[in-house]
């Protein structure tokens, strides 16, 4: 974890070890507004279930575990310019601890997918050896990967052959000068080389995952969306979240998807997609030009103003082992010091379990008691 003087927030707890983890915070026994979850299911000892089960009758089968803190853009709504403290890589999951944890995600706990995220996962070397032990599991899960898509033209075929099934891209903009500008580095052309090679590859669908910016790339919706439609790309923009590591969010800067959906409308007409949202955080929308001729999807991931806390289905694993029932958890439990002390699969798993039961209801950022997470989106993992 960055140290403490890199973020203003209140540090993180660590659960120990040797006991189960607590809930997230006291905000998970009452229901927040508007997520739609009703009372409390179970009120009392977790059940004896193979499971991430929660007390709210939410089941986590969406593993993302963080693969380094390292990232080599510096995106001003994530890192400050010089960039984070990070730990010493001995401290971080080495490539058979990231697959001991899927193994055990998988065979004992019912994940299904698995999302390597960072920081930028592409930084590191063993990449292509942990996606092939991962994609060997059984079942077989789903094997996705969060990238920024630096250095991905030379690695996207590697990775596909290693049992890679397709990629997330974070791209704001199109622009040379904005990316610039959102990203403080001139990497644009070695993105969209990577995102070509990856298509070339067969790693799709290709989602781009894109935060607007009041002021800087909120009116590049629209176009941003051609680009995406042109090569049959699957757009999400995202509202901006309190994951900054400056701490300088604020909800009155943020775009929200209702803005989205307007500046997105003045090129293109949006319909509510019929399709289950079965999970996912994002709304899909179906997406037609002023003719009436439909030319694919956009989704809209309101994390803020349109929270999906109710049928969360995400489990959250740092570079250095620790489970995160929620992406604004102030407690954490540590998986990775038990395994290397010696604990079996079935008692990480256990701890695992136990740490997910304590999941919050929602994620508070409603509460006007609220307090930004001390780690920032790139020492979680998105």
């Amino acid at each position: 974890m960055p140290s403490a003087g890199a973020h203003r927030g209140a540090p993180e707890q660590v659960a120990p070890a040797s006991r189960p983890a607590a809930p997230a915070d006291s905000r998970a026994a009452a229901t927040p507004v508007g997520l739609g979850l009703g009372p409390i299911v179970h009120a009392g000892a977790r059940p004896a279930t193979s499971g991430l089960v929660d007390r709210w009758n939410r089941s986590a089968t969406d593993l993302r575990i963080s693969l380094t803190e390292r990232c080599n853009l510096r995106c001003t709504y994530c890192m400050p310019a010089e960039g984070l403290p990070t730990k010493p890589a001995a401290a971080l999951m080495q490539a058979d601890e990231v697959v001991r944890m899927s193994h055990i995600a998988v065979s004992l706990l019912g994940v299904r997918q698995l999302r390597f995220t960072g920081g930028e996962p592409l930084l590191r070397a063993d990449l292509a050896s942990i996606i092939a032990a991962c994609a060997a599991l059984e079942p077989r899960p789903e094997v996705s990967l969060t990238t920024n898509a630096i250095g991905l033209s030379s690695r996207a075929a590697g990775l596909a052959a290693a049992g890679l099934d397709r990629i997330n891209v974070s791209l704001d903009t199109v622009h040379a000068a904005t990316f610039l500008e959102v990203t403080r580095r001139p990497f644009l052309d070695r993105v969209l080389d990577g995102i070509e090679k990856a298509a070339e590859a067969g790693l799709g669908p290709i989602k781009i995952n894109a935060v607007l910016l009041r002021g800087v790339n909120d009116g590049e919706a629209a176009e941003l969306l051609a680009w995406c439609l042109e090569r049959g790309y699957q757009l999400r923009f995202i509202e901006q979240m309190p994951l900054d590591a400056d701490h300088t969010w604020s909800r009155s800067d943020m775009v929200t998807a209702t803005e989205i959906r307007a500046r997105v409308s003045e090129r293109f007409t949006l319909t509510p997609h019929d399709a289950p949202r079965d999970g996912a955080p994002a709304e899909l929308f179906r997406v037609f030009d002023r003719s009436g001729i439909e030319l694919g999807t956009v989704g809209i991931i309101a994390s803020v103003s349109e929270p999906f806390c109710a049928d969360c289905r995400r489990t959250r694993l740092t570079a250095d082992g620790r489970v995160r029932s929620c992406l604004f958890s102030h407690t954490e439990t540590d998986l990775l010091t038990p395994m290397r002390a010696g604990a079996s699969d079935a008692e990480v798993a256990d701890l695992w379990r136990e740490a997910m039961w304590g999941k919050p209801a929602g994620h508070g950022l409603d509460n006007p008691d609220f307090v930004q997470p001390a780690r920032s989106m790139s020492a979680i993992g998105g």
